[in-house]
């Protein structure tokens, strides 16, 4: 998923959980992830008439386990689109006994499974290990031999292809085996609780959830031939590894497409509308990035200018690609290349859902929900029963997100509340090395601070200060965490490094469930393990909570 600069601002507006004993009695509301006060919203309470209606609702739809739908519908759920998020949100609600039906009008598994971050991953274990085999002197360190290393297009490829493939049938299987009906056809909601696919099938259902995620996003002036010039889900196929290519956008798509395609021999221009590259991540983590994975490779970049418009190679004639100034639109210079990548972000499929059959109108493509993510009209109500999860909302781009947002759905319409905190997804970038992130950056937390009036503190650790990557030579990488010295409360944390997105998951569980510093800097980590790494930046931090500071030897009483 990208964080490009086209569309930062979309991604700017895990799996779902609830903090146990965190139950507020008016409300029956249960948070997933930061406390209240650090998300800065309201607790909205419900009255326990309210309670008592998702109560009677829930228990009506799983009378019978699932084997019917509840009064009077052909289903208890319907679920327009059989991405990531589609199939969270089905596994989960035959778990909680509801007949769920799950409709896709292209294959199972979205943009993530076939044409984003699955195939992607393929290639970029490619791109890894070529990027090792190249590296004589990393060789060398280890005392390793190793003959010229080289590549097989094609097979590459094809292990790309093979791997969503088989992730593509694994999904499909594990919803048959449990029961979930998967009809095939474009889904379009007719009425109240009604929704037509295919030619002329329709179906009723006591809730529906929206899932049809998202497409590449191609600007103005682009022309798009799928050869030369292409997005993402094209690049995936690997067609060609061009000698010269140009990447519009530098944010998360950009970054590891410059991985696989400098890997394989290719050389990259970087075209990026903001100031400074990879302007999603943290500004400190940028730059030490930009110092790891763009300098030292066949890497140039343009900062601050558009690409007005690209035409696709012919007649024997390069890709052209016309740069204008971000801020004055005056033309800059042409760039003459082998092939384009339009990684400028990604836009939400939304078109022919029949919205305007319950008067709801999108914003910018997207569909408009409330923290609930129930479905918002035109005149800002609640559509009842109606639910739009993933790249379609817009709240968070990323493909478990949308499975975070599916099972929070379906536990609100089986009668327990549930409110996802999107500030304890983590994110991450499959870079060599790699990039993780979760919750506010530097600049965001001080915001955030200034405005609420709290002091906030930051501390950093090395990969150069950890064994194990001392042992795998692969000492390149910072970890820093950005928290609130008065409360203990981690605010953000962002790493770069070897395994970075492996190693946010503990960062972003203690953001979750609420975990303060002065708690989890007592937790144990085996040594010698790049676990340590967060272990440095958790015992570093220096906590003042009512006036008495805590030292790592100084535990906080229960």
């Amino acid at each position: 998923m990208s964080l490009s600069a086209a569309s930062a601002a979309a991604v700017a507006s895990g799996a779902a959980c609830s903090r146990p004993n965190a139950t507020w009695p008016a409300a029956g509301l249960r948070f997933c992830g930061l406390r209240r006060e650090a998300l800065g919203l309201r607790l909205v309470r419900s009255s326990p008439q309210a309670v008592a209606a998702r109560r009677s609702v829930a228990a009506a739809a799983t009378a019978g386990n699932g084997a019917a739908g509840s009064g009077g519908f052909d289903y208890d759920l319907v679920i327009i689109g059989a991405g990531v998020g589609g199939h969270g949100a089905a596994l989960h609600a035959v778990e909680k006994g509801l007949k769920t039906a799950i409709i896709e009008g292209d294959v199972v598994g979205g943009t993530c499974v076939n044409r984003g971050c699955v195939p992607s991953k393929a290639l970029l274990a490619v791109s890894g290990r070529m990027r090792e085999l190249q590296d004589e002197h990393h060789m060398k360190s280890l005392g390793l031999q190793v003959s010229s290393a080289g590549y097989d297009r094609q097979a590459v490829a094809d292990h790309a292809n093979n791997l969503a493939s088989k992730i593509r049938s694994n999904l499909t299987n594990s919803m048959k085996a449990l029961g979930v009906d998967i009809l095939t056809g474009i889904g379009t909601i007719v009425g109240k609780q009604k929704v037509r696919y295919g030619t002329d099938n329709e179906i009723t259902a006591r809730n529906i959830i929206i899932a049809t995620g998202s497409v590449p996003f191609v600007p103005k002036g682009i022309e798009i031939d799928g050869k030369t010039v292409f997005t993402s889900d094209h690049a995936l196929k690997l067609e060609s590894v061009p000698d010269w290519i140009a990447i519009v956008g530098s944010g998360y798509i950009g970054l590891e497409f410059s991985d696989v395609y400098t890997a394989l021999g290719s050389e990259v221009t970087f075209v990026e509308a903001l100031d400074q590259l990879m302007p999603g991540f943290d500004p400190e983590i940028g730059k030490l990035a930009q110092r790891i994975l763009i300098n030292p490779r066949k890497i140039d970049y343009h900062t601050g200018v558009f690409a007005s418009k690209i035409t696709p190679a012919k007649d024997g004639k390069p890709v052209l690609i016309e740069l204008i100034d971000a801020k004055t639109k005056e033309h800059k210079e042409t760039l003459e290349v082998d092939a384009a990548l339009i990684a400028t972000g990604r836009a939400p499929f939304t078109n022919g859902l029949g919205l305007e059959n319950i008067n709801v109108v999108t914003q910018r493509g997207f569909i408009p929900v409330d923290e609930r993510m129930q479905v918002m009209d035109a005149d800002g109500n609640v559509v009842p029963n109606l639910y739009c999860i993933g790249d379609a909302n817009g709240k968070l781009m990323l493909a478990h997100a949308a499975s975070a947002q599916g099972i929070s759905v379906v536990e609100q319409i089986s009668g327990r509340d549930n409110i996802l905190n999107h500030l304890s997804i983590p994110a991450a970038c499959f870079t060599h090395p790699e990039i993780s992130m979760v919750g506010l950056t530097e600049p965001q937390a001080r915001d955030k601070a200034d405005k609420e009036g709290f002091e906030i503190s930051v501390v950093k650790t090395s990969f150069k200060a950890n064994t194990k990557a001392l042992a795998e030579n692969e000492g390149d990488g910072l970890a820093k965490m950005i928290y609130r010295p008065d409360t203990g409360e981690i605010l953000g944390v962002h790493i770069l490094g070897l395994h970075a997105a492996d190693l946010i998951h503990e960062a972003s569980n203690a953001i979750a469930l609420g975990t303060r510093v002065q708690d989890i800097k007592f937790a144990v980590h085996a040594h010698p393990t790049l676990s340590e790494v967060l272990d440095e930046l958790f015992k570093a931090a220096k906590v003042n909570v009512a006036g008495v500071s805590h030292s790592v030897n100084e535990p906080v009483a229960a």
